[in-house]
């Protein structure tokens, strides 16, 4: 009944969003270009697909090959602890400023053309556009689209009906796919190939290692050796909990019991108490979280169970591959530009 009533609701929302792309396509509507090339990170659905472990991927790549990076997002959604302009800014924007520190720099805010711009004059010769798909007001050389395979095409709807942002024809604006979350995933490539011809690669998410979470944020948080014994309550509050879950087990963690929480989720200490109790009563020696979470649990203490978080690394099969696949769409797509 539900999903009847919220038809209409779908159908106008599919109907506006096509329309724009189309506009923007036909140059009724004018992108905006920035001189530095725009890689743009994206999806079609809502929720997580591993857009950040991919964004700090390309980050690092393009600074090992000598490049001046900056990202740019939007960044206020979420509930980070660090601020800029007077607002709180994403647990992503957090976590990705700690793991690249001073060596990228970012533009962040809703207006990421003048953030661009900004950055340009300080050199920056390269954007990675997080959760840019959508976002076509900026023109990219680039569009990298992820698609999720536990949950590749959200329902098979668009909002509000499914979890689509777009249809799936608007895959034809990819430049490259990667499927992530899997090695392997001929029946899902073979739905994409029907609305393109964009390389398609793979990406699952790697465990670098279990950092215990520190009880003073101050005092430097230390990789954990000791994990391999122990059995873990699992909790985080990320777009795809049942992905994190799966990895975990995949990685061979003893897992005993699990929490979910929405999306950026900000802890508090009544959730801290709740969650020690139910590890106690699970029979865990200790908690387990997602490293993005830690951004959003820095005001709350645990007193009986020992807090570990997990650090990981996107790892793309044929990644040199994929590499050249991205060089070439930003050549080929500059130089179409210029035509």
């Amino acid at each position: 009944m539900l999903r009847a009533l919220l038809w209409p609701a779908a159908l106008a929302f599919e109907g506006l969003v096509v329309l724009r792309a189309r506009l923007y396509e036909q140059g009724v509507l004018r992108q905006r270009r920035l001189a530095g090339r725009v890689v743009s990170v994206g999806n079609l659905t809502v929720g997580g697909t591993g857009k950040t472990p991919m964004v700090l991927w390309l980050a690092e790549r393009l600074l090992a090959e000598g490049k001046r990076v900056a990202i740019l997002t939007r960044g206020y959604r979420g509930t980070g602890s660090l601020e800029e302009h007077g607002a709180l800014l994403s647990d992503e924007v957090a976590l990705l400023r700690a793991r690249l520190g001073a060596k990228v720099q970012f533009g962040i805010g809703a207006d990421r053309y003048a953030r661009g711009r900004m950055l340009e004059r300080h050199g920056v010769e390269w954007f990675v556009l997080d959760d840019g798909f959508q976002h076509v007001q900026i023109a990219r050389d680039v569009d990298i689209v992820l698609v999720d395979a536990t949950d590749p095409f959200g329902g098979g709807h668009v909002l509000p009906v499914g979890r689509l942002r777009e249809p799936r024809s608007a895959l034809a604006r990819a430049d490259v796919v990667v499927i992530t979350r899997t090695e392997h995933a001929p029946a899902i490539e073979t739905m994409v190939r029907r609305y393109t011809q964009a390389p398609i690669f793979y990406a699952q998410t790697e465990l670098r290692a279990l950092f215990v979470l520190a009880a003073n944020p101050e005092q430097p948080e230390v990789a954990a050796n000791d994990w391999r014994e122990l059995r873990f309550f699992a909790f985080c509050g990320i777009g795809n909990p049942k992905a994190f879950f799966d990895d975990v087990r995949r990685w061979g963690i003893n897992l005993v019991g699990t929490a979910t929480y929405r999306d950026h989720y900000r802890y508090s200490q009544r959730d801290a108490e709740e969650l020690e109790r139910r590890a106690q009563a699970a029979g865990a020696d200790a908690l387990l979280s997602t490293e993005k979470d830690v951004f959003n649990l820095r005001q709350v203490r645990f007193k009986a169970k020992p807090v570990y978080y997990s650090r990981i690394a996107l790892g793309i099969s044929d990644e040199e591959s994929f590499w050249r696949a991205v060089l070439a769409a930003a050549e080929r797509n500059r130089t179409r530009a210029k035509s």
